[in-house]
């Protein structure tokens, strides 16, 4: 017979297992807090993705820098401070860099405001003399070369410095619970690492002072910018949970249109590219953007690998991509698709297979306003896959592919080569996922 401190500790363990089951059986996925049998709860800061909740969960899962030790681990709330936390963005020494406040990117190291102008001091570089040196009346239909252009590039290369922040392997970064945590105006790149969390961030208008006038783009020529709010390339186990990434304050219909194309300052919200790996984004708010996630950078991009699991975020104000696919096996599942204009957001399309990727979608909600057409939830090259059922569009469960592919010439397939087998918190319908996700999903949740 087992002895009495024997029972009392398995007591112990089957609440804990009990309460986590709860709280996914009522649709509420990760719980903010990781019970610890013996210890009580873990702090947010040390906690790690749980088995089997998606792609990052592969191979010996995602613990960013859970195991920091003392020295290792920041509370930083300036630009300064973050940058100096960070590092190079080379040790991979396990670290937590706790977020507490808002921090403005485009500071300089004494907390002074940073604008376009200080970035372009010194250079030589203005936009009026940029729009009348490539005006496509008389400089042609041919890409920017010259004096403005090299200006371009100094005042561009002056804000990356500033802005952009190397995520070294091995990290968390964590929102301080409470304290609007967040970065505005900056972009953090996780490029050519592993084993990275970022978690309960606000990530707000990531501009990029010095777009590219590109005349050769599209038939009408674009406004092409830089800086993601979080950019992964070549980067492997990664977990981006319970963030919000939106453009506000600036919403791009207060921009700017020159040579009959909008002054795009804004770029991608959450870009998985250059062969990424095993990435599971869950429980995030995409609010008011256009371009918001590309996974794979070129239809040859990294065959083998751009596998990501998408599941119980909130598109809201998107535009496009959400996401855009390629090559990838890609699992989009309980998501909240709100596709009604917001902000001057119109939305184009929500998901797009392209390039041979394996899309499986599956029990997502999608909200359609009066007119909005079906067919319009998808986009694809006629090389793409959508897999997937148990999908309702205003609360009825509907077959988006095939209402797709009725209203196109470029079909989507609608097998895929794999099965989903990393699906924790998967629920079998979505029918509440717009009550239950409204305020279980962005920043400011975590406690």
């Amino acid at each position: 017979m087992a002895s009495a401190s024997h029972r009392r500790s398995l007591r112990r363990r089957r609440t804990v297992l009990v309460s986590a089951a709860a709280v996914a059986a009522a649709g509420l996925g990760a719980v903010p807090f990781v019970m610890n049998a013996n210890a009580g709860p873990v702090e947010l800061a040390r906690q790690t993705l749980p088995g089997k909740d998606g792609w990052a969960a592969s191979g010996s899962g995602t613990t960013g820098g859970s195991t920091a030790d003392s020295a290792h681990v920041f509370t930083v709330s300036t630009r300064a401070q973050l940058a100096k936390a960070l590092g190079s963005g080379t040790d991979s020494t396990p670290k937590i860099i706790k977020i507490k406040g808002t921090i403005d990117a485009n500071t300089n190291d004494s907390g002074k405001k940073l604008t376009c102008a200080d970035y372009a001091s010194g250079t030589g570089y203005s936009l009026s003399a940029y729009l009348k040196a490539f005006d496509p009346a008389t400089y042609g239909k041919k890409a920017p070369a010259g004096t403005q252009e090299n200006a371009r590039e100094a005042a561009e290369a002056k804000q990356k410095k500033n802005i952009v922040f190397k995520v070294p392997s091995n990290t968390t970064i964590v929102g301080v619970p409470g304290t609007k945590a967040g970065i505005t105006g900056g972009s953090l790149q996780v490029q050519n690492v592993k084993n990275v969390i970022i978690r309960n961030l606000t990530f707000a208008d990531t501009q990029d002072c010095f777009p590219q006038w590109d005349p050769t783009d599209g038939s009408s020529g674009e406004w092409n910018s830089n800086y993601d709010s979080v950019t992964l390339r070549g980067a492997t186990n990664v977990w981006a949970d319970h963030n919000t990434f939106t453009d506000a304050p600036t919403f791009d219909k207060t921009e700017a249109t020159y040579f009959g194309r909008k002054y795009q300052v804004h770029d991608g919200a959450l870009d998985i590219t250059n062969g990424s790996d095993l990435v599971t984004v869950e429980r995030n708010q995409f609010l008011n953007h256009d371009k918001t996630m590309l996974i794979g950078s070129s239809d040859t991009d990294s065959t083998g690998k751009l596998r990501v699991s998408i599941h119980h975020n909130v598109w809201k104000g998107i535009v496009q991509r959400a996401p855009l696919a390629r090559i990838g096996q890609i699992h989009i599942y309980n998501n909240v698709y709100d596709t009604t204009t917001l902000n001057g957001y119109a939305p184009k399309y929500s998901i797009d297979s392209r390039a041979k990727a394996q899309v499986v979608a599956e029990r997502n909600f999608f909200k359609l306003p009066s007119g909005a057409k079906v067919a319009k939830l998808l986009s694809g090259d006629g090389t793409g896959s959508v897999a997937g059922t148990g999908n309702l569009v205003n609360g009825t469960e509907t077959d988006i592919v095939a209402a797709y592919n009725s209203a196109n010439s470029k079909k989507l397939k609608t097998t895929v080569n794999w099965k989903p087998a990393l699906t924790a918190g998967l629920q079998s319908s979505a029918k509440n996922l717009p009550t239950e996700l409204e305020k279980t999903t962005g920043a400011g949740v975590l406690s």
